[in-house]
């Protein structure tokens, strides 16, 4: 799949991380908040891995869920206790506190919205599925 420009992809992540701070200052909620939080924050954080690297589309997706899931299962396991060292403040607040298997799909129906408009984007530009995995 083709790529789109680094530059489209660094809007869409500064246009996202406005709306996770809006989120996180102004709604206090129990869907909003935690699972439509979720659900963007694989996508800012897809957006950001396009913007700064060379990674075909699918290893990009494939990076970002791996990473969002792996931060996730660090919560089951309660990672911050196991490794029995007080970290800073940031790593609380990206790590979170508690494990949810809603946070999971939450993530992955995340990565399917962007993978679909991606492969939709490519496909209907004509584009060739040679181009899918970036060689």
């Amino acid at each position: 799949m083709k790529r789109d420009k680094k530059l489209h992809y660094f809007l869409g992540f500064c246009f996202l991380l406005l709306v996770e701070v809006l989120i996180a200052i102004y709604i206090k909620d129990d869907f909003i908040r935690p699972y439509l939080g979720d659900f963007l924050v694989v996508i800012l954080l897809y957006c950001f891995l396009m913007s700064i690297t060379r990674f075909s589309i699918i290893k990009a997706l494939s990076s970002v869920l791996l990473f969002s899931f792996a931060v996730e299962f660090f919560q089951l396991i309660n990672i911050v206790k196991v490794l029995q060292y007080q970290l800073p403040e940031i790593f609380f607040i990206i790590l979170g506190s508690s494990f949810s298997v809603l946070d999971l799909l939450a993530y992955s129906l995340g990565i399917f919205l962007v993978g679909f408009i991606e492969f939709y984007r490519t496909y209907s530009s004509g584009n060739s599925t040679s181009t899918i995995t970036g060689k």
